[in-house]
């Protein structure tokens, strides 16, 4: 069985996406360009002790979809502890709403947000009251 273990995150601007995500969820970025040649940092999303995986953030290499194309990047759903907490700090920092919450019945609550740069991304928080 195969497990995603790594994510990448394309922006047309790289230091308002590591603005966003900084603000929205605390993560940190390293310089990784003296390694690959170009513009790329790393991400960590959290202690390595826990569950999760960490990715990258690069220069968007062709323009993004316009309205009503496909979507160029592969969705990532991130856990929270509060739904409504981060969903708040989402928007603080300039995300918006894709679809809103929802009740993933008896297991999480759910929603879709863009982030600055039009991707899409998920949150889940689990609670098995959800209904």
């Amino acid at each position: 069985m195969s497990r995603v273990v790594h994510f990448e995150i394309q922006a047309d601007d790289v230091e308002r996406a590591k603005a966003f995500y900084g603000a929205a969820f605390d993560w940190s970025f390293e310089d990784y360009g003296p390694v690959t040649g170009s513009t790329y940092w790393g991400i960590t999303t959290g202690p390595e002790d826990q569950p999760g995986i960490n990715g990258g953030l690069l220069q968007r290499p062709a323009p993004t979809p316009g309205p009503g194309q496909g979507t160029n990047a592969f969705v990532c759903t991130v856990e929270v502890g509060d739904y409504d907490e981060t969903e708040r700090r989402i928007l603080e920092a300039g995300g918006q709403v894709a679809l809103p919450k929802m009740a993933l019945t008896g297991m999480a609550w759910q929603g879709y947000y863009l982030d600055t740069e039009g991707n899409t991304f998920g949150i889940h928080q689990p609670d098995p009251e959800a209904k």
